[in-house]
């Protein structure tokens, strides 16, 4: 026996073929075959190298039902792993196929193996029972009388399941085979002679059936047959065979069918009752009834057409007579299909989690849909829903891709709930849906970007090292350390021309600020300096943790606000007359006026007796490194306080007449003046100013002395007044009077000189200025882009132009005034007011003397 599995399973091997059309590998193996026996060289016949079958994982994938075949993972052959028992696997069907999936990896693909399992002669013939009795009267019953008998069954197929049939030698009976309209072969008993009870009263026989295999198997049956007397006429069918169609949802209780035999005997021998005598198959006997009077069958129980599709029923209808007599039919139901049978979807391989960069096209899942019913309740439609991004592809009868028809995009959609739905032919159709949950994995596919392009971060300056600015976000909709944002200050910095940081070049921002690479927290690393840096511009990138890295920039405008941590400044003195020390040693032992924040060297200026109020005498002039009100500066006389001969201008700084100067005032007065500035809180410097009065011939020598010489006895934050020579006019009237010839000469060299000449002073008159800011006190205008410098005669430039165009009316005329009242916006920016005219005119005189 195992020799001769072994040469079918040689024979069938160098059958199996490659169906290059399909993709199939078909092989046979027949049933039975020990465990381990090779079915086929399955890498081999897929064109697998050696050993890429294991490297691949080669494996195989059953459908439904358990294959008892496997794949070996180090040879790729395919090896029977369990019993084959093709009646068990397929009944009667033939052939006896076996669909199979095989998986292989990297790349993934599938194919198609169909595996036969081919019959071989291990079921002998078996009767439904062992022993069959039967009554035969005498002498009635002719001879030619036939008697059914239930045929053995093979469960083999083919040649092996083709069953004849011998009986044990008598001279009374033979049995006789029937080919009827039916589907199964009728087997009768014929009697040959009449019998006779007297003579023989039991008849043994043995029925054998012989399959047609090679060795032939058997199997037999007893046959006991007791002649008995009286009715000899048996009831008659008027069918031998009955063909019904019944649908398999009919419910309990339906008609089958109404059979009728009929007896030509009369009395009780031609009462006739019916019965089921079998059924095939026997496990249906309790499906069926039949009324034993009416002989109608009824159905009782539920059918099912993919488990048995036809049933044969014998029925036997016996007379009442003594012995009775008996005839039978046979009913043959065939059972229609309806659609009673969803479809079924497998899963059989589900490669998760998907790259959001997978190509179109890629394989997601591979899928089996089966329907158990029939034509066209067993044909399937699929679809795959929502129908984006995936989609259906039929690789095979029966077999399906879930394939990716679109780009993702893991930030839109992270994970897909995918719905396969499948729907027969049926009417109404029928439908299933098997679900799968598709996640998609991440790719750094996508930049941080800032919330903003432009930063704009104010900042006071002498702020603490360490101090947080502002805190900067990037987001990146990446996840783990795709979405993993670090900081860091790229470029920026501070170069020439960006305030004192001009006078050591380029300084990288990074040296300013610093900014925490896990939360954006942006802070200072030093104190900042208004006067030193205004504006601070400078890129902040955020790059992510991903392969490769991605990042995003974001512009920072730091720009830095002015304290008030600079008090106003006197401007340096030019030069000073022999006695200016002196004096200074005098001033100096002057209190200090309280909370001031530098105390300037002793001023000196001159006027003459007998001014009129409103002279000015000389000017203040102080500046404030700080911006805008922190460098809007006020003068204040503090001392001598109350109604003195002098005042100052708050605005201005001009220190002028109070009222007209005459000899009870004193030859000299020391006025001690206070310089604040608009800060909170406020800052402030002193300056003391030594006013000296002399009569008008002094004053007229004083001025002229000061005019001729380089030096002079002023500082340069003090402008003298011209007031003191203004007296002495008509003196110098009778000398200009001598040197009119030199008049024309001077009158052309003043002319150019005004017409090329720089200024020596202050910039004079009224210009346009930008962001004018009003107040009560007038306006200011501040550009810190556009910026004016302030020139004076020998001091520096400060880059804040400070324009006050005062709201009030002109000063009055000479007399008393009060103590703010503002001159005129051309005063404010004059240094020294203009002589009068007969000065003038003394001053061209000599210098004709001297040309």
């Amino acid at each position: 026996m195992e020799e001769r599995c072994c040469a079918a399973v040689r024979v069938l091997v160098l059958q199996a073929a490659w169906a290059l059309a399909g993709g199939q590998v078909r092989y046979s193996v027949p049933e039975e075959a020990k465990a381990g026996t090779v079915v086929g060289r399955l890498a081999q016949d897929l064109g697998l190298e050696a050993g890429e079958a294991e490297a691949r994982r080669l494996r195989l994938v059953a459908q439904g039902r358990r294959a008892s075949v496997e794949v070996s993972g180090a040879s790729g052959a395919l090896l029977v792993s369990s019993r084959l028992d093709r009646e068990e696997l397929c009944g009667k069907s033939s052939p006896c196929a076996l669909r199979l999936e095989v998986l292989l990896d990297r790349p993934l693909r599938v194919f198609h193996v169909q595996l036969e399992v081919t019959d071989i002669n291990d079921n002998a013939p078996i009767f439904p029972a062992a022993r069959k009795n039967l009554s035969i009267a005498e002498f009635t019953t002719l001879p030619g009388s036939r008697f059914p008998l239930e045929g053995a069954s093979d469960a083999d197929i083919g040649a092996n399941a083709q069953i004849s049939y011998a009986l044990s030698p008598s001279e009374y009976f033979r049995i006789e085979e029937e080919n009827s309209n039916s589907r199964s072969k009728s087997l009768f008993l014929i009697l040959m002679k009449s019998l006779d009870r007297e003579t023989i009263p039991v008849h043994l026989l043995v029925l054998t059936a012989s399959d047609g295999g090679r060795p032939s198997l058997t199997g037999t049956m007893a046959l006991v047959i007791s002649v008995v007397d009286a009715n000899d006429n048996a009831p008659q069918f008027n069918q031998s065979v009955y063909n019904v169609h019944l649908s398999e949802d009919a419910v309990q209780g339906t008609l089958v069918i109404r059979v009728n035999a009929t007896d030509l005997d009369e009395g009780s021998n031609k009462d006739v009752q019916y019965e089921i005598d079998t059924i095939v198959p026997p496990s249906a006997s309790d499906l069926f009834s039949i009324d034993a009077n009416s002989g109608e069958i009824r159905l009782m129980g539920a059918m099912d057409f993919e488990v048995v599709n036809l049933y044969d029923l014998n029925v036997k209808a016996t007379d009442q007579g003594t012995p009775s007599l008996s005839g039978h039919c046979k009913v043959v139901l065939e059972v229609m299909d309806v659609n009673d049978n969803a479809p079924e979807v497998w899963v059989t391989s589900l490669s998760v989690p998907v790259s959001e960069d997978a190509s179109v096209g890629t394989v997601v899942a591979l899928l089996s849909v089966s329907d158990r019913d029939s034509g066209a309740n067993g044909r399937v439609r699929c679809w795959v829903w929502p129908a984006s991004p995936f989609g259906l592809e039929a690789t095979f009868a029966g077999s399906y891709s879930l394939v990716l028809r679109e780009a993702l995009d893991r930030e839109r959609v992270s994970e897909y709930e995918v719905e396969v739905r499948a729907e027969d032919g049926g009417a109404p159709a029928l439908r299933a849906r098997r679900g799968l949950r598709v996640p998609v994995s991440d790719v750094n596919d996508n930049a941080p970007a800032f919330a903003q392009a432009v930063y704009t971060v104010l900042a006071r300056e002498n702020n603490l090292a360490g101090a947080e600015l502002a805190r900067l976000w990037a987001r990146d909709p990446d996840e783990a350390g795709n979405g993993r944002v670090s900081y860091s200050v790229w470029e920026g910095g501070v170069g020439a021309g960006g305030g004192a940081a001009a006078s050591s070049g380029w300084r990288a921002a990074s040296s300013y600020v610093s900014v925490d690479a896990e939360s954006g927290r942006l802070w200072a690393l030093q104190p900042l300096d208004y006067e030193e840096l205004q504006v601070l511009q400078f890129e902040v990138r955020a790059v992510d943790a991903g392969e490769p890295p991605l990042c995003g920039n974001a512009t920072v405008q730091l720009f830095v606000l002015d304290e008030n941590d600079n008090a106003p400044a006197l401007l340096p003195a030019a030069g000073s007359a022999p006695e200016a020390g002196a004096e200074a040693a005098e001033a100096s032992s002057l209190s200090s006026v309280p909370g001031s924040d530098s105390v300037s060297g002793t001023l000196w200026a001159w006027a003459a007796w007998g001014a009129p109020a409103g002279q000015v005498v000389a000017k203040i002039r102080a500046v404030d490194a700080d911006s805008g009100y922190n460098a809007w500066l006020r003068y204040e006389l503090w001392e001598p306080r109350g109604k003195g001969p002098f005042r100052v201008g708050l605005y201005s700084g001009e220190v002028s007449t109070a009222r007209p100067l005459d000899e009870a005032d004193g030859p000299r007065h020391r006025l001690l003046i206070v310089v604040r500035d608009h800060g909170e809180p406020a800052r402030s410097a002193t300056a003391t100013l030594s006013v000296s009065l002399l009569d008008m011939a002094e004053a007229a020598l004083a001025a002229g002395s000061s005019s001729s010489s380089s030096g002079s006895r002023s500082s340069v934050g003090v402008d003298v007044g011209a007031g003191a020579t203004s007296a002495a006019t008509n003196v110098w009237l009778v000398v200009a009077i001598c040197a009119v010839s030199s008049v024309f000469l001077l009158a052309l060299v003043l002319y150019g000189a005004s017409r090329w000449a720089p200024r020596a002073a202050v910039l004079s008159g009224p210009g346009p200025t930008t962001l004018v800011c009003a107040s009560e006190v007038g306006s200011w205008s501040y550009s810190q882009r556009h910026s004016r410098s302030l020139c004076v005669a020998d001091g520096g430039a400060k880059s804040d132009l400070m324009v006050f165009s005062p709201n009030f009316p002109p000063p009055p005329p000479p007399g008393p005034a009060a103590k703010d009242t503002q001159p005129e916006p051309s005063s404010l920016l004059d240094t020294v007011s203009a002589p009068s005219f007969p000065f003038l005119l003394l001053l061209l005189c000599r210098l004709g003397s001297t040309v």
